[in-house]
């Protein structure tokens, strides 16, 4: 019960990874809070939690629609008086093997928006609150494209590297409070999200897999509970690799 009286809020719980944290912090004591632009889904999960006893609140969002999200931030504060982790998962891939000279500018502009600029809102909406209250964790779940890149993926391999030197700059920003900024960066996993990637692009992906498998949502739960308890007290703008063994670096 490492999360017991602390509030966590986790963007991108309706499914895969997401989901996954969200029931394990449940689990271990957390008050969630959980958000997503899947209506069904984030109902879904917000039932399955409520069948276990535990208490959860849900919210439907789009992460890039800065109005919205800090709203959602602040009703969150002035409900709780304190917001102790934030945990953003939400991620689309966009086109996948798709050569850059026929990936539309609206596709990279929409993969960005939802990859990095909701990460941006987040981290700046619940920074303040978390100053306040001199102690914060945040994570961000990135990708091991963002560190190695990944062919006929240019937004998503982008908007990945760029959450990565997110992740750095603010973790160093911060360094100073009692505030961690840390990410993830998973390799191939099996997740509703892969649903959208291209199969010869996941075949790719695990034929660069030392382990010659994809991981599980549940391995990288395990590790993010790690990364925003109270025990992860001197990491900070990391990026924790989750790869199977791919990761070079």
């Amino acid at each position: 019960m490492r999360f017991t009286n602390q509030i966590a809020v986790i963007f991108g719980a309706g499914r895969g990874i997401g989901k996954a944290i969200a029931t394990r912090l449940s689990s271990e004591g957390a008050k969630l809070i959980i958000a997503d632009i899947l209506i069904d889904e984030i109902e879904k999960v917000k039932q399955q939690i409520l069948d276990t006893g535990d208490s959860v609140e849900a919210y439907t969002l789009d992460i890039s629609d800065e109005k919205k999200s800090n709203l959602c931030i602040q009703k969150i504060f002035n409900k709780h008086k304190k917001i102790d982790i934030l945990i953003n998962t939400v991620g689309i891939v966009g086109p996948s093997s798709c050569p850059i000279e026929n990936y539309d500018l609206e596709d990279f502009i929409q993969v960005i928006n939802v990859n990095l600029t909701g990460a941006f809102i987040v981290s700046k909406a619940v920074i303040p609150i978390m100053k306040k209250l001199n102690y914060g964790r945040i994570l961000h779940i990135a990708s091991i494209a963002g560190k190695e890149g990944n062919p006929g993926m240019v937004g998503y391999t982008a908007s990945k590297a760029a959450l990565i030197g997110m992740v750095k700059g603010l973790g160093k920003e911060l360094a100073e409070t009692n505030i961690t900024v840390n990410g993830v960066a998973p390799g191939l996993i099996s997740s509703e999200m892969n649903s959208e990637t291209d199969p010869e692009m996941l075949s790719y992906m695990i034929n660069k897999i030392p382990m010659k498998r994809p991981g599980t949502v549940d391995e990288v739960a395990a590790l993010a509970l790690w990364i925003v308890s109270e025990e992860a007290s001197f990491n900070t703008g990391s990026i924790f690799d989750i790869s199977g063994g791919r990761a070079t670096y």
